[in-house]
């Protein structure tokens, strides 16, 4: 009879067994704290709310290097310690069903019309109801927030809550201001703001008598509390503080008619709200601002930096020629204006030229321009100009370092005369409001080729394009306040083609100061 087994464990087996059981378990362990560590901590907290109201589409078209480029749904706005991020859909960039992400500094305001924006009662929750306010206290830290509309859900909307290190304007440069050409600037309304302007007339020194509109008795002052803000985005409000460090050790150039001295004397005036000392910064010449000179250089001691200002009409050279037996005045297409020496070496330069162009000589072309040797007995004004831009735009190629410099290029600003021209009775006295609705000023054909040229350039350029903005504000020129009461010629002569300070060109400085930002990186 064969005997039964029976089935039982050594005790080395079980030993063994245990030992690999154990060793897994703390494998696994080990493992999973690594790939935790190894991951970027963020710590979020979500709540989902869908509103498809707030679902933004359209395909637009893009321009290189304009400000009309920087399209889509790019927003920033900043609150001491809290960054509200608005992410919009766009059938263009989000084709794939992704939203596209941007930070934006500011204060969401409630709309009012078509083309004015009027700040009324500040609302505790939100705009028109829909921003829901998410906060938090959290000790050193800074919090930050993302708002994702869809239109996949109705009435709710979803924000997102992240808490960053103790640098949450590194998010801001990481993520936000590599995103500014997702915004355009140029499309917009004016919004009345009591908390401007940005500086008075009394706080700044450096305002000439021709912008200095209210010292020169204009009693309304609403033209000062205007701000501008784009449909997309919100530009941030400017800081001088934060511009003075951008160029600490730098020049900031501005060369160009008056109407580019008009946005360098409102540069000085912005900046002059950091400056504690006004003593410590002085014109390098000891020079007062005035109509009559045209090369300044403001310095800045504290921040080892100068803005400054050089004149030239056309930024190409204004000649004389011989033509029978008389010498003329003209206009040397090819040829760059003498001046350039001042602007080699700047590290920003802001250049614009356009309001020269339209007067009598320059628009009959009799006479006038000249290449070489030649007089040219006639000259269309829109070819003469693309020649003198491509002049001037050869002598950036050859002359402006590019990982030195930064070009902008400031477009045309629209006059406002109405019932004639400067000399023939034009006026703007009556307008003390910015139109309602689409201004009539179309895109000036000087922009157009402004704009074709840069693109050809081998030098990236800016172009800062404030034409339609700027539109919209016929109450914003010194019409019969261009001068004290008593110097002035006849109230016929109005002045509807350069701006009061404090005033529009303080928003186009706004703009300049965001790219500024948005270019560091």
């Amino acid at each position: 009879m064969e005997k039964q087994r029976s089935f039982s464990f050594k005790p080395t087996r079980l030993l063994v067994f245990s030992f690999t059981i154990s060793t897994s378990v703390i494998f696994f362990t080990f493992f999973t704290l690594w790939v935790i560590k190894a991951t970027p901590s963020f710590r979020q907290e979500i709540h989902f709310q869908y509103n498809k109201s707030s679902l933004s589409l359209g395909l637009r078209p893009v321009t290189v290097q304009s400000l009309s480029s920087l399209r889509g749904n790019f927003s920033v706005t900043g609150e001491k310690d809290s960054t509200l991020i608005d992410t919009h859909y766009s059938s263009l960039e989000n084709a794939s069903g992704f939203a596209s992400t941007s930070v934006f500094s500011g204060l969401q305001r409630e709309e009012d019309g078509p083309g004015v924006l009027v700040d009324g009662e500040s609302k505790s929750d939100g705009v028109d109801g829909n921003l829901t306010t998410l906060q938090e206290s959290i000790p050193e830290t800074i919090s930050e927030k993302i708002e994702v509309p869809s239109s996949q859900m109705s009435e709710e909307k979803s924000t997102v809550a992240i808490s960053s290190d103790n640098n949450g304007v590194s998010i801001r440069e990481k993520v936000g201001l590599k995103r500014v050409k997702d915004c355009d600037l140029t499309k917009g309304r004016w919004v009345y703001d009591e908390s401007y302007p940005l500086y008075t007339n009394g706080s700044c020194p450096f305002i000439d008598e021709g912008f200095n509109c209210e010292g020169n008795g204009r009693l309304d002052k609403n033209y000062m509390k205007w701000r501008w803000q784009p449909h997309d985005c919100e530009i941030p409000r400017f800081n001088a503080t934060k511009m003075l460090e951008l160029i600490r050790g730098k020049r900031l150039v501005f060369v160009g008619d008056s109407i580019n001295r008009n946005q360098w004397e409102s540069m000085l005036c912005m900046l002059m709200g950091a400056i504690k000392d006004p003593k410590r910064v002085y014109e390098t010449r000891r020079r007062r601002i005035t109509k009559e000179k045209g090369d300044y250089s403001i310095k800045f001691m504290d921040y080892r930096c100068t803005v400054e200002y050089y004149a030239t009409h056309f930024l190409v050279h204004e000649a004389k020629a011989r033509l029978g037996h008389k010498r003329i005045q003209t206009l040397r297409i090819d040829s760059i204006d003498r001046g350039t020496s001042r602007w080699r070496g700047a590290d920003i330069l802001v250049f614009n030229t356009a309001h020269w162009w339209t007067h009598y000589k320059t628009k009959t072309g009799i006479n006038y321009y000249q290449e070489g040797n030649q007089v040219h007995p006639r000259l269309d004004v829109s070819t003469a100009f693309r020649r003198a831009l491509m002049t001037w735009a050869s002598w950036v190629d050859r002359h402006i370092n590019p990982r030195k410099t930064q070009v902008f290029f400031r477009s045309s600003a629209p006059s406002h005369f109405r019932g004639g021209e400067w000399n023939s009775g034009g006026h703007c006295m009556e307008a003390t409001q910015p139109l309602n609705g689409t201004p009539s000023i179309s895109y000036s054909e000087k922009n157009i080729i402004v704009e074709e040229v840069i693109k050809n350039m081998k030098t990236p350029v800016t172009f800062l394009d404030i034409t339609n903005l700027s539109g919209y504000r016929i109450d914003g020129h010194p019409s019969i306040y261009g001068g004290k009461s008593g110097k002035r010629s006849s109230s016929n002569i109005q002045d509807c083609s350069h701006w009061c300070l404090p005033g529009v060109p303080d928003t186009w400085n706004e703009i300049l100061y965001f790219l500024l930002q948005s270019n560091r990186y």
